[in-house]
């Protein structure tokens, strides 16, 4: 019996996030933008391993920031006084900077289709690159400080006022 309830619950969040669209899910987000400025930062595995030995130049703040390994490179997203911080051990880093990080404080089912698509397709209409980061229930923008004027006009007019 207690399996039943367990599949009825999966059932009615599978339907709820499923029913809305992309568009109405987009209406009822809030959108946030996190003050820091922030770097993407594109590193060797032996420069990585390099860092990692110093524990000083660790972040030790409060505010968002990411680490992703892939099978090419170590990639790194930093805010402004983390990268300050770590840039002299990092002679060799690729970077790309001047980034803010807008956040859709929503929480997406992982059965939600399209909403990125979506985003990225209003954003590419006004002209706007941003690169995607998605938490396990929550999607990100990287959006260039120069582009956040437009990004938000642009998304603006398809989510509904603060209530």
């Amino acid at each position: 019996m207690n399996e039943s309830i367990v599949d009825m619950v999966r059932g009615k969040v599978q339907r709820a996030a499923t029913h809305e669209t992309p568009a109405e899910l987009l209406n009822r987000a809030h959108l946030e933008i996190a003050p820091e400025v922030f770097y993407l930062i594109g590193l060797s595995f032996d420069e990585w391993m390099g860092i990692l030995q110093q524990p000083n130049l660790s972040s030790n703040r409060q505010v968002p920031y990411m680490i992703l390994r892939d099978a090419h490179e170590i990639t790194l997203l930093l805010d402004e006084v983390d990268w300050r911080v770590m840039q002299p051990a990092a002679a060799n880093a690729r970077v790309e900077g001047e980034f803010r990080l807008m956040t859709f404080d929503l929480e997406l089912d992982w059965n939600v289709v399209g909403f990125l698509a979506h985003v990225t397709k209003i954003l590419a209409d006004a002209g706007v690159s941003c690169g995607a980061l998605s938490a396990f229930s929550r999607d990100h923008l990287l959006i260039k400080q120069a582009d956040l004027p437009r990004a938000m006009l642009a998304l603006g007019k398809h989510i509904e006022a603060e209530r």
